[in-house]
């Protein structure tokens, strides 16, 4: 199994979902974080207004999927998410050792 790790731009959720949907995956959970990467410092525009970065706003999905999936989840990441804009964020790609799901007991791929 892998577990999915990608920090994005907020107003990209709802494409990340629905490419996600598409190809199979069957949920994902998403938190609100801040952050900044190479462009401390610098401006960037959030929402239409250009500002100076201390932290960024961002979105943290996390997604725990199959092994035979990971090459078409991250396709689906890297290209539903991308802006092209410097922030766009990244993906990070974890080997998973185990899953269960807490009401049936249900382990590995079947918890997922």
């Amino acid at each position: 199994m892998k577990y999915f790790i990608a920090i994005i731009k907020p107003f990209k959720l709802d494409d990340v979902r629905n490419a996600l949907t598409e190809i199979g995956v069957e949920g994902l959970t998403a938190s609100e974080v801040r952050g900044f990467g190479r462009q401390r410092g610098q401006t960037e525009i959030y929402r239409g207004a250009e500002y100076s970065v201390s932290f960024v706003p961002k979105l943290k999905i996390e997604i725990a999927v199959p092994d035979e999936m990971e090459n078409a989840v991250h396709e689906a990441l890297l290209q539903s998410a991308s802006t092209g804009q410097i922030g766009d964020g990244k993906i990070f790609v974890l080997d998973l050792h185990s899953a269960t799901r807490i009401r049936t007991g249900e382990t590995e791929n079947n918890a997922l």
